[in-house]
């Protein structure tokens, strides 16, 4: 069996570090763990640094390259990636490590358990995760950086992740389309299973998914072909931001009887995209509480859409590289 690293990125992680650690050292295969620490101005150090890991400090520097420089790092020939906030299953090494039954299998992903279940925001996200993950095949062509192993060489091949995305949205799947476009195969299962500790504040939330719209307006940009979607995200996720942003221009006019006719359809549209996936999760779960989707997708979609048109100033108007 190839031998296997585990890559942690680490920025002001003094909360969940040392579960992470455990359960990373709990491991049923062996793996040399490396944590790199993005410019932490909190504890981190001072507890990563009572393991038996590798921990190296870096001035802050975003996601991408703390990955990059643990892989770099690392002595093994499959490299596993995890983030500060996520709990591994004691098997979660094993089970990537696997899959990895082919040379022209370059990277394998695997899936999310909830370790906040008390909080309706979190298990919201976590469920919509879960319905998502149901649809997903064996081979997709997006994995995500929470959870994911990918071959060493394969890493040295492509060069790691573009550094240039400096946030925790979009540099995952930069990856994946170009390992992809060189022929290999992406694996996803579900046996791989780490928890996540999911956003609980909403506003917090809604921040993140305006720099998640941002940094696909980067992505589209490089990986054009992908702006029509991956296993991952369907059609309706590319048509709520955009449609989010028309209602928002016509509120100025809706003072005029045919404008707010044309923003009264438009919100009856909006939120109608939210039904399906909340319908869903109630359907599987059994739980009323999840209809909450439906406004939680709604505000998201404004979020996101402000993230879009920052993401379109930047990145087709400035040119910013």
């Amino acid at each position: 069996m190839p031998r296997a690293s585990i890559v942690i990125p680490a920025y002001n992680a003094e909360r969940l570090i040392a579960r992470v650690l455990n359960a990373c050292l709990a491991q049923d295969l062996t793996a040399d763990v490396i944590v790199v620490d993005d410019g932490s101005s909190d504890r981190t150090s001072e507890i990563v640094r009572r393991y038996p890991v590798q921990y190296v400090y870096q001035a802050n520097q975003g996601p991408a390259q703390a990955r990059n420089t643990g892989w770099r790092m690392a002595r093994g020939d499959i490299i596993c990636f995890t983030d500060s906030d996520c709990v591994p299953a004691p098997d979660w090494v094993s089970r990537l490590v696997e899959r990895h039954v082919s040379p022209q299998i370059a990277g394998v992903g695997g899936t999310y358990d909830i370790a906040n279940p008390g909080n309706l925001l979190a298990t919201c996200v976590q469920e919509e995760i879960v319905q998502r993950h149901l649809g997903m095949p064996e081979y997709v062509d997006f994995l995500g950086s929470f959870n994911v192993a990918y071959r060493r060489d394969v890493l040295e091949e492509v060069g790691g992740f573009d550094t240039s995305y400096q946030s925790a949205s979009g540099e995952d799947n930069d990856l994946a389309y170009r390992v992809a476009r060189r022929g290999y195969r992406l694996v996803f299962t579900r046996d791989a299973k780490v928890s996540h500790y999911h956003p609980e504040n909403l506003w917090r939330y809604l921040r993140q998914q305006f720099w998640h719209g941002y940094w696909r307006m980067k992505l589209y940009r490089e990986h054009p072909r992908m702006a029509r979607g991956d296993v991952y995200g369907g059609i309706l996720d590319f048509l709520r931001p955009p449609l989010a942003l028309a209602t928002a221009c016509l509120v100025p006019f809706c003072f005029l009887p045919p404008v707010l006719h044309l923003l009264s359809a438009l919100l009856v549209m909006l939120l109608s995209l939210s039904i399906p996936m909340a319908l869903a999760i109630v359907g599987r779960t059994r739980q009323v509480k999840y209809l909450a989707m439906i406004p939680l997708t709604f505000l998201r979609s404004y979020a996101r859409g402000g993230g879009l048109v920052a993401g379109v100033l930047s990145f087709f108007v400035l040119w910013r590289s």
